[in-house]
């Protein structure tokens, strides 16, 4: 749970500013997005799947064994 304490003479948009950027860090706000609606088992294992691709193929790319995606020069 994301808990801020607002220190003295703050202004509360600074404290606000803080709280967000608490959210953002910890995920809140992409899992309330993802279970606003029901995902079925096979949609989970999918996504998971494409996730752990997506890592993959960043991983090679980082390591230079895929060459950047691109425009192909002629």
């Amino acid at each position: 749970m994301a808990t801020i304490y607002v220190r003295d003479g703050e202004p509360f948009e600074k404290a606000l500013k803080r709280f967000k950027k608490l959210c953002e860090k910890e995920g809140i706000l992409t899992e309330i997005k993802r279970r606003e609606y029901y995902e079925k088992p096979s949609e989970k294992r999918k996504r998971k799947a494409m996730a752990a691709r997506k890592r993959l193929i960043k991983a090679l790319k980082k390591r230079g064994l895929l060459p950047p995606r691109g425009k192909k020069k002629k």
